[in-house]
């Protein structure tokens, strides 16, 4: 894990995509995603049907290693609104009792919701909640544009696209706006083990994080963060 100064608190960005928050001892994912392959499989598109599995999987060994005692997920926690459905028993149980053990907050993003307002985690456990606002930083699915408080969002799955030793490579990473130096609003990466991405420079991402005086993106590297420019107030330096 490597420290991330954020709206006058400090975080730790860890190797596997994940959040942790000492001071409040949680620890924070976006973008689960969980039943993915399922959903597909629904609709002719045969994936391996492990990816919940692995996620959650992973969602454990983070609160391991943290020590977390609250989860709070930033939305698309399920690829859709019967997700929760389609788990098979081994998922059910881990997450059962993840919930059951943990102060587990479901944030909930346009995935999870169905038409008439039910959600996928109404049967999982946990709590269920729009958005939230802890020590002072909004939770939410998606960034809002215009916001001026600290914020801590998903939805967007940011990569970083970089070249190695001329090897191209993409990386999940977080996005950050600063204003005066400071950052106070960031994209999370996804934390679901079936999510895509989008490229860290995208416009959309870029005009979700307005306003502020630079944009960038960030990964955890040899134990150090690594920061690459994606804009700057007045012109884009970086795709």
């Amino acid at each position: 894990m490597v420290p991330l100064s954020f709206a006058d608190t400090e975080l730790m960005l860890t190797p596997g995509r994940a959040l942790y928050w000492p001071r409040e001892e949680a620890l924070l994912v976006a973008d689960l995603h969980l039943e993915k392959a399922s959903f597909y499989a629904q609709h002719g598109q045969m994936l391996p049907p492990y990816d919940s599995r692995e996620t959650l999987e992973r969602v454990a060994a983070e609160v391991r290693s943290t020590g977390a005692q609250q989860v709070i997920t930033l939305g698309d926690n399920f690829h859709d609104a019967d997700g929760a459905a389609r788990m098979d028993e081994q998922a059910c149980a881990m997450l059962g009792e993840m919930t059951s053990a943990l102060d587990w907050i479901w944030i909930t993003g346009n995935h999870d919701t169905r038409k008439d307002g039910s959600v996928a985690e109404a049967t999982c456990g946990g709590r269920m909640v729009e958005e939230l606002e802890l020590g002072g930083i909004i939770l939410r699915h998606e960034a809002r544009r215009g916001e001026t408080r600290p914020e801590i969002s998903g939805h967007y799955h940011p990569k970083l696209k970089v070249t190695v030793r001329g090897r191209r490579i993409a990386r999940p990473c977080a996005v950050i706006a600063e204003t005066g130096g400071e950052a106070h609003r960031m994209i999370a990466p996804a934390f679901g083990t079936l999510t895509g991405g989008m490229p860290a420079g995208d416009p959309a991402i870029l005009k979700a994080l307005q306003p502020a005086g630079a944009i960038n993106a960030v990964v955890p590297a040899k134990g150090r963060l690594a920061r690459f420019p994606l804009w700057r107030a007045g012109s884009r330096v970086a795709a």
